[in-house]
């Protein structure tokens, strides 16, 4: 994946360090990682909000894109595995770009809007999730909001995901979850 096709991508948000509250750096890009995202809604309006107990975070199921793999591929297996459902892609709703100069690592996140066709109701959580004290939450997306934003100032690091990293993943959400309010 290039970065070149992102100017025809709509952009829900930019997130930078002055965003998490961290000072200014200059950024240089040196790795770039490409993520698939979702807001995933059953058929009472609720949708999935992943919680980490451990580190009182709450964000958006999605991952990381593997080798070989491309955007709704990544975004059907990450779904499965955070939320035990298969999904139906309803729209694409734009990106998200996470610039953290500290570590000079982009990430960029596309965005969709799905609908559950089938809830197994069985999670395939990594280790690092089983320790984070993970699971799944179905609430109204107001709710959703609240849950991801207010988390922010309460945010812990883990030994996995240090609070630098935490906070750029909750403000990214809270993004995410605002531009689709508003729409």
């Amino acid at each position: 994946m290039k970065d070149n096709n992102l100017k025809n991508e709509m952009l829900i948000a930019i997130i930078r360090n002055e965003d998490i509250g961290f000072e200014n750096k200059p950024f240089e890009a040196r790795d770039t990682r490409y993520a698939s995202r979702a807001i995933v809604k059953n058929s009472k309006g609720e949708i999935a909000i992943f919680n980490k107990r451990l580190k009182n975070e709450y964000k958006l199921p999605g991952g990381g894109i593997e080798e070989n793999e491309d955007k709704i591929e990544a975004l059907k297996r990450e779904i499965l595995e955070e939320t035990g459902c298969t999904i139906e892609v309803l729209q694409f709703l734009g990106i998200t770009i996470e610039e953290k100069s500290n570590t000079n690592f982009k990430q960029i996140s596309y965005i969709y809007e799905c609908k559950v066709l089938e809830n197994t109701n069985t999670l395939h959580l990594t280790t690092k999730e089983k320790e984070e004290d993970s699971h799944l939450l179905w609430v109204i997306p107001t709710k959703a909001y609240n849950l991801v934003k207010d988390c922010f100032k309460d945010l812990k690091g883990s030994k996995y995901d240090d609070l630098y990293k935490s906070l750029f993943m909750v403000k990214r959400d809270e993004k995410i979850l605002e531009y689709y309010l508003k729409k």
